[in-house]
């Protein structure tokens, strides 16, 4: 006696529908000459920080020979104060590359290994320079090295403006004070807040809000030096620091802002938004800072006067 269509499937194989049946979720495949040609993949030596410094940025080494150190003209500048000026130095052949320490003060090592003499580098390799630097040696094709560096950014920028987030901030405002303590330069914070910020949101609703903080950092940015760090501190509240630049040149460059984000309309929903900014200005050495957070400080007194004062205005810290 023969068994039913489903009697047959329940103790035998699946019961497979027929090629020709078609209900739009077949699989098409592709023809041998129509599918893509796979490009063929070429690794190239890459550096990346994995201890100390900016974790996770990545270097290429692209020239025959890369000097890595503090100094302002190294190929690799490392912000830490236990690497030398010219600290170590990287020969690269091709995908062969050879590191050797260039006498520094604390050595180079490998693996935790002191380096004494001219070696190679092997993929995986951790190399050591001063107190807190680890590097890690490794080869990348495009799509490795494309991919690494959007996530990079991504961990550096806040979601929403584009410009950087406060975790980069704090520990960029830390180096940059480091390096004008050391150096005896000039070094400036501005910080900037939204006046009334919270009207726009409770008037035009948390939508408008966000494009008014998307379009004040797209005009921030372009403002403002490829060199300076343009941060979202807190809600409305941004940071900029300015590098070699006196608390004078800062409070030019933050009534510029001033002015331009005044001048700005920002369109959501077919209605338009107007704001106005508060700036504090401070800087080193004006301000004997120590430490990054009394030259937050002090900036921050200075937003906090601008906006007591009637807002849309800069106000800069006095020397104390």
């Amino acid at each position: 006696m023969s068994k039913k269509p489903s009697e047959q499937r329940r103790g035998g194989l699946p019961n497979l529908r027929n090629s020709s049946e078609d209900d739009g979720e077949n699989t098409h495949l592709l023809s041998p000459e129509s599918k893509a040609p796979s490009p063929k993949r070429q690794d190239r030596p890459f550096l990346i920080v994995i201890g100390g410094g900016t974790t996770g940025q990545m270097y290429a080494l692209q020239e025959n020979e890369v000097i890595i150190g503090r100094a302002r003209s190294s190929t690799i500048r490392l912000d830490d104060d236990g690497v030398s000026r010219s600290h170590a130095k990287l020969t690269c052949h091709g995908s062969e590359v050879h590191i050797e320490d260039l006498g520094s003060a604390n050595g180079t090592f490998v693996n935790w290994e002191a380096v004494v003499s001219r070696r190679p580098l092997k993929d995986g390799d951790k190399i050591t320079l001063g107190s807190v630097t680890i590097l890690k040696f490794t080869h990348n094709d495009d799509v490795d090295e494309s991919f690494h560096r959007r996530m990079f950014e991504a961990a550096l920028r806040d979601g929403l403006t584009n410009a950087y987030n406060k975790r980069y901030f704090t520990e960029r405002i830390a180096k940059e004070l480091a390096y004008a303590r050391r150096h005896g330069a000039p070094l400036s914070l501005i910080m900037l807040d939204i006046d009334h910020f919270k009207s726009v949101n409770d008037t035009f609703g948390h939508p408008a809000g966000d494009a008014v903080l998307i379009q004040l950092s797209s005009v921030a940015l372009a403002t403002l030096r490829t060199e300076d760090v343009f941060a979202r501190y807190g809600g409305e509240e941004f940071a900029v620091l300015c590098r070699g630049v006196d608390v004078k040149d800062a409070a030019i460059v933050a009534d510029r802002l001033r002015e331009w984000v005044g001048a700005m309309r920002t369109r959501h929903d077919g209605r338009e938004v107007a704001v106005t900014l508060s700036l504090g200005v401070a800087g080193y050495p004006d301000i004997d800072a120590e430490n990054p957070e009394q030259l937050i400080t002090a900036a921050d007194e200075a937003l906090f006067e601008a906006k007591r004062d009637g807002r849309n205005r800069v106000v800069v810290r006095s020397r104390s």
